[in-house]
């Protein structure tokens, strides 16, 4: 188990290995930041956005509940982000927990498969925003762009995948409510809410097409 203490002592020969104490906070300082770096560098965003749009396109109000989903979206980020997190594992955290490679190439060697995933799913039009704001000279190469560019640039990217996706799954939805509102309106039954109407209909339709799979499916194949 770890253990902390406090105490006065001459400094140690090799000052560039880190103390186990300064260790124990920086790893509390990562746990504080883990869900910001979840939401950041992950594919949680595009998840939760696509799930979100379809609860509201079926009009199921709170069903699923949110924890739910959340939870969900969280695994798939997981089983998604598995190759970059087995590339991380091997080439920077094994090493660096063999004391092979100190802690600045520990982060160095984990920033590249890292960079990838966020490089194949970055437009560079929203890339180019943010080096527009900075003012600062356009990249050369991959290399030349700061990890600090390039997450916004990503998350601004998921944003907007999420959204066309979320319009996708909205059309067939919208189009059974303007058909019910049509019958009922054709019907007379002005006073009876279309969306009370549809709802079951939706319901039916989601599971008849098996549609749970059909979107998890979707969004993994969407990455790899």
């Amino acid at each position: 188990m770890p253990s902390l203490s406090l105490q006065l002592s001459a400094g140690q020969a090799e000052p560039a290995k880190v103390a186990v104490a300064l260790e124990i906070m920086a790893l509390f300082t990562v746990l504080t930041l883990a869900p910001s770096i979840v939401l950041a560098i992950t594919s949680f965003t595009r998840i939760i956005i696509v799930f979100h749009f379809l609860r509201q396109a079926m009009g199921t109000q709170q069903m699923p509940p949110t924890q739910l989903l959340s939870g969900l979206a969280i695994f798939m980020t997981v089983v998604i982000m598995m190759p970059v997190g087995k590339i991380v594992n091997e080439t920077a955290l094994q090493p660096y927990l063999r004391e092979e490679i100190g802690y600045a190439d520990a982060l160095k060697q984990a920033e590249i498969p890292v960079r990838s995933f966020l490089f194949k799913h970055t437009r560079e039009k929203d890339l180019s925003v943010f080096f527009s704001i900075t003012n600062m000279e356009r990249p050369n190469t991959k290399d030349d762009v700061p990890t600090m560019l390039l997450i916004p640039a990503y998350m601004i990217s998921e944003m907007k995948t999420g959204f066309q996706i979320g319009f996708l799954i909205y059309i067939p939805f919208l189009i059974l409510d303007m058909v019910v509102a049509s019958i009922l309106l054709s019907m007379g039954m002005m006073m009876l809410p279309p969306v009370m109407v549809s709802l079951p209909f939706k319901i039916l339709l989601f599971v008849m097409v098996d549609g749970w799979n059909l979107i998890v499916g979707s969004l993994v194949n969407s990455f790899t």
